[in-house]
């Protein structure tokens, strides 16, 4: 006879890498946070709209090729990415959104359910600084109807990231 423990993904709802990734990183008490919602949660606004948040409260996890190789920018869930600081900040002569293959290849999640940490391969991680503007912060938790909270400087923590000010200044 198999039982389910009441913090396992069948449960929660977060997809088996990034669970194991939990385990991993000593975080299983954050299994049981991890909220599933029957529509999906694959924009910041379906995201907040679900959990009941400020959109800026949406932890984005995005991947960019610098020079062809992928980074991983973390982004508050009202702001975009400035690709010129992005760049700036690698030292990169290029820097472009990657493509939804690109994304499932490096990080083992569809876009819209891709979580900070928990990924396929190691990439450079980039956190911009309005992330810490808020005592918790929501962020994929590997599907595109999951999502978790976390502290933010925990987050960043966890996704081994380098704190920078990317963030696209609206004027």
């Amino acid at each position: 006879m198999t039982t389910t423990d009441t913090t396992g993904t069948e449960d929660s709802g977060a997809h088996p890498r990034f669970a194991e990734a939990l385990s991993e990183l000593g975080l299983d008490g954050l299994r049981g946070r991890v909220r599933r919602f029957p529509d999906a949660t694959r924009t910041a606004a379906e995201a907040a709209a679900a959990v009941g948040c400020e959109l800026s409260q949406i932890c984005k996890s995005l991947i960019f090729a610098a020079d062809g190789v992928p980074v991983l920018v973390l982004m508050d869930g009202a702001s975009r990415v400035d690709l010129e600081l992005v760049r700036h900040e690698l030292g990169a002569e290029k820097v472009t959104r990657a493509k939804a293959d690109v994304v499932r290849e490096t990080t083992g999640y569809a876009i819209g359910g891709v979580p900070p940490f928990g990924h396929r391969t190691r990439t450079r991680v980039l956190a911009d600084r309005s992330l810490l503007e808020h005592d918790v912060v929501w962020a994929a938790a590997g599907t595109p109807h999951t999502v978790f909270p976390m502290e933010p400087k925990e987050l960043i923590a966890h996704a081994g990231a380098t704190l920078v000010d990317v963030r696209e200044r609206t004027s």
